[in-house]
């Protein structure tokens, strides 16, 4: 299938970051990720996924329990790869988030 993507985080780190949303976020994280996967990044739209700017795109989850965000950038061999996840508390993603997230990214592209 050449539309296959694999979707994977970039560290142990970004793996704890996921653990620490809620459950129902969590959930609508594993449901976006199926989405990828099966349908292909390039079928995904708003409101699942969003570019933010350059290389960066976020995962949008919602849930009961508040909203969160899964930054990811894309990799070679058709990867989507999570460099940051964060419960959100503003409209709109924070500074600091976007710039620990493009600091993580160029681990990728070194």
């Amino acid at each position: 299938m050449a539309w296959m993507w694999i979707v994977e985080t970039l560290n142990e780190t970004v793996d704890a970051e996921l653990r620490a949303l809620p459950a129902d976020i969590q959930a609508r994280f594993r449901r976006i990720v199926d989405l990828i996967q099966n349908q292909g990044l390039e079928r995904v739209k708003e409101p699942h996924v969003k570019h933010l700017e350059d290389r960066l795109w976020e995962m949008r989850m919602s849930g009961r329990d508040g909203i969160a965000r899964a930054i990811y950038v894309t990799a070679t061999g058709r990867r989507v790869v999570v460099v940051r996840a964060f419960a959100k508390k503003t409209q709109r993603t924070p500074a600091r988030e976007l710039e620990m997230a493009r600091k993580r990214a160029e681990e990728l592209y070194l």
